[in-house]
């Protein structure tokens, strides 16, 4: 067996903060020990990416604290925001980053061809953040032994827009439990969310596209914390009640995996208006109980949909911001039963594609395994 020193934020077990990164984190750590890898892990303290002084000096206190060539696999959200900790140490220790969201991938904006959404800016979620935050991120990436991250898509923003080396940056995609089918109901009209309510998730849009189909029958049910933005949770709320729609779209707050599973197996379809995603891990748990899945088209999301081996998407994209296509795909799916039928075919199709967490922890166990032998990728 060989020690892995894993390094991820405290509230990588926070109920009331669930997070795609936070499964991933915990999922891989669960599978390397079967891999050759004895886990030792290391919560850090504080509201990372703001970690504050105390947090980075506990954060720099704990690497001294390593021997000299020792693997580490550290979460971006510590990483990359903790450059004046990370640098002076990684050339005695075998850092691995592993980067579910490019801390400064708002800085500029969307991908090329998409809207720039004037409420997402790096400089207002974080302190300090804008070019010094890319350049401490781009930094702290450029010196990592080697760079795990979760999509092509984020692979490719890594390269082109913080100048990784292409052959630096592996792409370990999330894994995905199997789970029963979910049955669906005649009229399709059960729609779910899965996500923090947060500006970066869109539930301002989604609200807005639900009003648009305020005419025919559904109920929305959405499950994710809302702690983490309250005013803009409040915002939502009275969003809907404005629009006549706040008792079919329940804000339920964050569910435990079998309340979740419960709501996925009464869903008829996920729908994921987020504005920026590296991936959207509940998109392949939608897929994996053949769910189809309207989405807004941003950052890693079409890849992590995918397509049928025939080349059929198993759900509606939709532009970025653009509510009214996201009205009118809603709209679709709940006024055409065959459309219903279809996307539920596809569904059924593409989850026999996804990829299992053992296959991720194979793929990050084998960039530890090429780093921990002194070869640097």
């Amino acid at each position: 067996m060989t020690d892995l020193h894993l390094v991820v934020p405290s509230a990588v077990d926070d109920p009331g903060r669930p997070s795609g990164g936070n499964t991933y984190d915990r999922r891989v750590a669960e599978y390397l020990p079967s891999l050759g890898w004895t886990v030792h892990e290391h919560a850090m303290p504080g509201d990372w990416p703001q970690p504050g002084g105390r947090a980075l000096g506990t954060l720099a206190r704990v690497l001294s604290g390593f021997p000299d060539g020792a693997v580490l696999l550290v979460d971006g959200l510590v990483a990359s925001s903790a450059a004046d900790v990370l640098l002076p140490e990684a050339g005695r220790l075998r850092i691995v980053v592993l980067v579910h969201l490019p801390l400064s991938v708002m800085d500029e904006g969307p991908s090329p061809g998409q809207p720039r959404d004037p409420s997402r800016t790096a400089d207002a979620a974080r302190p300090g953040g804008g070019g010094r935050l890319s350049e401490g991120e781009r930094r702290v990436l450029s010196a990592a032994a080697a760079v795990v991250a979760t999509s092509e898509w984020t692979r490719r923003w890594l390269v082109d827009r913080l100048t990784l080396t292409p052959d630096h940056v592996v792409v370990a995609r999330p894994g995905v439990d199997a789970a029963a089918l979910a049955p669906g109901t005649a009229t399709g009209g059960e729609l779910l969310c899965v996500a923090a309510v947060t500006p970066a998730k869109g539930h301002d849009q989604l609200v807005s596209a639900l009003a648009l189909v305020a005419d025919l029958d559904w109920r929305c049910v959405c499950a994710g914390s809302l702690t983490l933005e309250p005013d803009f949770v409040h915002a939502v709320r009275e969003q809907a009640r404005r629009a006549g729609i706040a008792d079919r779209t329940d804000l339920v707050g964050p569910l435990g995996r079998a309340d979740l599973d419960r709501a996925y197996a009464a869903a008829d379809l996920v729908v994921h208006a987020s504005r920026a995603e590296t991936y959207g891990m509940v998109v392949t748990e939608a897929l994996a109980r053949g769910l189809p899945v309207v989405a807004t088209a941003v950052g890693g999301v079409p890849e992590t949909l995918g397509t049928t081996p025939e080349g059929d998407r198993p759900g509606l994209l939709v532009g970025a911001g653009a509510t009214e296509e996201l009205g009118g795909a809603l709209r679709q799916w709940l006024v055409d039963p065959a459309l219903r039928r279809r996307l539920r075919s596809l569904a059924r199709q593409r989850r026999d594609q996804l990829t299992e967490w053992a296959r991720t922890a194979q793929e990050i166990s084998e960039v530890l395994h090429q780093v921990s032998g002194g070869e640097r990728r």
